[in-house]
């Protein structure tokens, strides 16, 4: 049921080190690895599930991207910050772009191309879990392709991934098609963890955005440059994601067993991890990309 990089999936070297030991704390309660390049310095997990095992570690009612179901106190507060960040989302896109075509790679349960559409965009969307894209083309009204490889139109003046890139298994792969879809002229939205952030420093192998095995790269801001840079694509912009913090922390509080005291300790945390990002290199929690072709 797994595999064991033998290269970096993003400098092709095959040396690596051991960087830390997770736990999956949402199905398996496994153990995985995270190592590093001994040459680009790329974190990812290795070993991971095989690509057509992997859908066996997303079967949690509390992934909550993929079902409407949870109702937690952790995904209740999740669901409150995605309204919030949905209206932040749709005027990002507005301030790259005149309304045209856009597609959401990853889209879940549609939340975010039904808000993009509500404001005239003309949408497509790609999502591989399949109770998921059925709950997006009814919201939508439109058809939800499980795969990149299925979209026959031709280019997008937008593509988005919000936290989907550290998910997709062939990542060389999946970037050859991804230029294909993008206009000469278009931008990629892409959301990632970062892991140089302070609440994954404070955190540790209890940091909820390392989501082992899901998670399959740990990205940082070099991490990201030099994937551009690979594809030929320029970082025009990086943008904080601020709430994460402080949902993240909740969850790594949840995960080191604070009980109701997580309820206090996370905001906190959050909010340091946040000031902190302010004078350190932008090392927010989670950061948005906003990349162009050369």
């Amino acid at each position: 049921m797994f595999e064991k990089l033998t290269n970096c999936p993003l400098c092709n070297s095959g040396r690596f080190n051991n960087y830390l030991r997770c736990k999956d704390y949402t199905v398996s309660g496994k153990d995985f690895n995270l190592v590093a390049c001994a040459e680009c310095k790329f974190i990812y997990t290795n070993p991971r599930p095989r690509p057509q095992d992997l859908h066996l570690y997303y079967e949690s009612k509390d992934y909550i991207s993929h079902s409407n179901e949870s109702n937690s106190p952790i995904n209740f507060i999740y669901k409150l910050a995605r309204n919030f960040t949905l209206k932040r989302k749709v005027k990002l896109v507005n301030s790259l772009s005149q309304k045209g075509t856009i597609l959401d790679i990853g889209c879940g349960t549609g939340h975010f191309i039904t808000a993009c559409q509500q404001d005239g965009w003309s949408i497509k969307g790609v999502e591989p879990d399949s109770k998921a894209r059925t709950i997006a083309a009814q919201k939508t009204g439109i058809d939800i392709v499980d795969d990149i490889s299925n979209i026959n139109e031709t280019q997008y003046d937008l593509i988005s991934m919000w936290h989907v890139l550290e998910h997709i298994p062939n990542l060389n792969e999946f970037f050859q098609q991804l230029l294909c879809k993008v206009k000469k002229d278009g931008k990629l939205i892409i959301a990632v963890p970062n892991y140089k952030s302070h609440d994954a420093q404070h955190y540790k192998k209890y940091w909820a955005a390392y989501d082992v095995p899901r998670h399959l790269y740990h990205f940082d801001q070099t991490a990201m440059t030099q994937l551009a840079d690979k594809y030929q694509l320029k970082v025009n912009k990086i943008l904080p994601m601020s709430l994460d913090a402080y949902y993240v922390s909740l969850l790594s509080e949840s995960y080191k067993g604070t009980g109701i005291l997580k309820y206090i300790k996370a905001p906190y945390r959050g909010f340091i991890s946040n000031m902190k990002a302010k004078s350190n290199n932008l090392n927010y929690s989670s950061l948005i990309y906003i990349l162009t072709k050369k």
